[in-house]
């Protein structure tokens, strides 16, 4: 595969992600029964897992790690553990919509440093 297929692929499955994240964190706050669904319980680790692999031959391809992959790389982290707070850890709904929109946040600081590389993201 070529470098500008394998960054479609990773944008086409970061679009997938976020937006499946928000239908989620939303079904989580509502106390919906469509957030235990089997296909709503896997198919999040199908496309996490394309953008993983994708990120990682993109980091491959442009030379291995600099600052601003890193810093994307620091904030996926940090997405995940909020991200988990909105699905399932948060106790009350009020606690899981905020959380939801933290990682939401979180989220597009990461989209500005892919766009910018650079870790100061929309910022620089």
């Amino acid at each position: 595969m070529t470098y500008l297929a394998i960054k479609h692929l990773h944008i086409t499955a970061a679009t997938l992600s976020i937006l499946f994240f928000a239908l989620r964190a939303y079904w989580s706050v509502t106390g919906s029964a469509r957030l235990r669904l089997p296909v709503v319980k896997i198919l999040p680790h199908i496309i996490d897992t394309v953008l993983l692999v994708c990120g990682i031959a993109l980091t491959v391809m442009l030379g291995g790690l600099q600052s601003w992959i890193v810093a994307k790389l620091v904030a996926l982290v940090l997405y995940i553990g909020i991200g988990t707070v909105a699905i399932k850890r948060g106790k009350t709904a009020g606690t899981r919509g905020l959380a939801a929109l933290l990682a939401i946040a979180v989220f597009f600081y990461i989209v500005g440093v892919a766009l910018r590389h650079n870790p100061m993201s929309w910022l620089s």
